[in-house]
């Protein structure tokens, strides 16, 4: 009996050996249950504020893609507008361009028609002075008036001739200037 006695109370202070150690260990899962509830806890705020920012994010995304849009759409409208003006003065540009050049060729072929005019009454006047310088030496006077004129008439000529050939160059130049306007307008990203 005594040893039996002994042996219960061997094992009851065992048992009460591991009760306290499982007691121990519970108390230890406790806190590091309590410490990991916490954590969650802070994730669950910290996830809460982080979704919040991110719903402002793409709110503000959202009001910056628009107004992006109605920039970029505005932008690409006035460069629309701009391009139809541009184009419309390339028209007339060129319209004017070939209403010059067709006068510079009018001009130059009146002007060749002219010259030979005035080379043929040269040499008939020279012809009719040889003849008459014989007959009538009072009339010397009046033909050179006359060549006097028909010189004047030649520079006035030559001078129309200048100003037509320098408007043409003015129309060049113009039409230089928009076909430079006319390629920088095709590289804007706004018009490809």
């Amino acid at each position: 009996g005594v040893f039996l006695y002994n042996h219960l109370q061997q094992k009851v202070r065992n048992a009460e050996a591991l009760a306290q150690k499982y007691k121990q260990q519970q108390e230890a899962l406790s806190a590091q249950l309590q410490v990991v509830y916490e954590h969650r806890s802070r994730l669950e705020r910290s996830l809460q504020k982080e979704r919040g920012e991110h719903k402002k994010t793409k709110e503000d995304f959202l009001v910056y893609k628009l107004e992006a849009q109605e920039a970029l759409n505005k932008e690409k409208q006035d460069s629309m507008n701009r391009y139809g003006a541009l184009s419309s003065q390339h028209k007339i540009l060129k319209n004017q361009h070939d209403d010059v050049k067709k006068q510079l060729l009018d001009l130059q072929l009146q002007h060749n028609s002219l010259k030979l005019e005035h080379r043929k009454s040269l040499e008939t006047h020279s012809q009719k002075f040889a003849q008459l310088q014989q007959e009538k030496d009072s009339e010397v006077t009046n033909l050179q008036d006359t060549v006097f004129k028909l010189r004047e008439e030649s520079k006035l000529l030559r001078k129309a001739h200048q100003e037509v050939h320098t408007q043409l160059l003015n129309a060049q130049a113009q039409m230089e200037e928009f076909r430079q306007l006319k390629e920088s307008l095709q590289k804007m990203p706004g018009l490809r």
